[in-house]
């Protein structure tokens, strides 16, 4: 004799559980979502349109070389600037006003404001010079103060790689 089970028209499920579990998938997945930035320079310029494909001419930035030199304890003992056309050496107490100036008639040589951001500075630093030299050597070459109004000079800076000179 076979046995048959009733069968409840009335079946029930109870979502309770199911509703919590998705509750907390959602909150761990808010939780542990990191958003991460874009790496790299998007300051991409594209070439103009030619009617010849096979010229394409790239304008390479001015280059400005900075070289600070150390002194006895760390202290900075003097500063060389070279942009490709003339250079210069400062030894003076006023040497970073005297970068600052070098930096302003560099771009103001080339007669066009807007070149200024084609202008690079690459420094040059020697291994046991103080940070603090640094700091204002890039001050200088950033920009000054005229009439309570901040002047840009340079925006595009670079370090040359030293690393195997303290070894």
């Amino acid at each position: 004799m076979k046995i048959r089970a009733k069968e409840d028209p009335n079946v029930k499920l109870n979502m309770t559980s199911m509703i919590d579990i998705v509750f907390q998938l959602l909150v761990f997945f808010i939780m542990t979502f990191k958003i991460v930035e874009m790496e790299g320079d998007f300051n991409v310029r594209m070439p103009l349109a030619a009617e010849e494909t096979n010229v394409i001419e790239e304008v390479l930035p001015d280059l400005i070389t900075v070289r600070l030199k150390v002194g006895a304890e760390g202290v900075i003992a003097g500063i060389d600037v070279d942009n490709g056309v003339d250079g210069d050496s400062f030894f003076e107490n006023d040497m970073y006003t005297k970068l600052t100036d070098f930096v302003e008639r560099t771009i103001d040589a080339e007669g066009d404001p807007s070149e200024a951001i084609e202008t690079e500075v690459e420094f040059d630093i020697d291994y046991d010079l103080k940070y603090s030299y640094t700091v204002k050597a890039i001050e200088s070459v950033s920009g000054k103060v005229v009439d309570k109004q901040i002047k840009k000079l340079i925006e595009k800076i670079k370090f040359k790689d030293n690393s195997q000179q303290g070894e």
